[in-house]
């Protein structure tokens, strides 16, 4: 980053545009995350599905813990990805095996979600150890 006459750092408007992105996925999934620990509609949604509240339990932890992860610089990219996955799950249960399924909201959020964790994939990569591909240049 550069810094400008008076020491402040100025930011690019594409790092700016992903924090923006993963501030209002952050914003849904905790409010997600708190309507399936609150219960109501979700208790019978998730009894529908059939495999019992446990599962909304964990769906709500894993979106909230995901929610927290993409405010956490070095976490959003494996956040991101954990959050792509539970809208695989979601997208697929409204698709298939709720009778009024909507699965608009899930495959909005797949989408962001999973792009995000395309342009965070750096962090992903660090976390897990794993050297990032040589550039195409190498290969000439």
């Amino acid at each position: 980053m550069s810094e400008g006459a008076s020491g402040t750092r100025s930011l690019s408007v594409g790092v700016i545009a992903l924090w923006i992105v993963r501030i209002a996925l952050a914003a849904e999934f905790l409010y997600s995350g708190y309507l399936l620990f609150a219960g109501g509609h979700t208790e019978q949604t998730f009894e529908q599905i059939g495999l019992g509240q446990w599962l909304r339990y964990v769906t709500g932890v894993l979106e909230v813990g995901g929610a927290i992860g993409l405010l956490i610089p070095r976490l959003g990219g494996p956040a991101a990805l954990l959050l792509a996955g539970v809208m695989v799950g979601a997208s697929i249960t409204e698709l298939f095996i709720l009778t009024n399924g909507g699965p608009v909201l899930p495959l909005v959020l797949l989408i962001a979600s999973a792009t995000l964790a395309w342009f965070l994939q750096d962090q992903t990569r660090a976390l897990l150890g794993i050297e990032p591909p040589p550039d195409e240049e190498d290969y000439r």
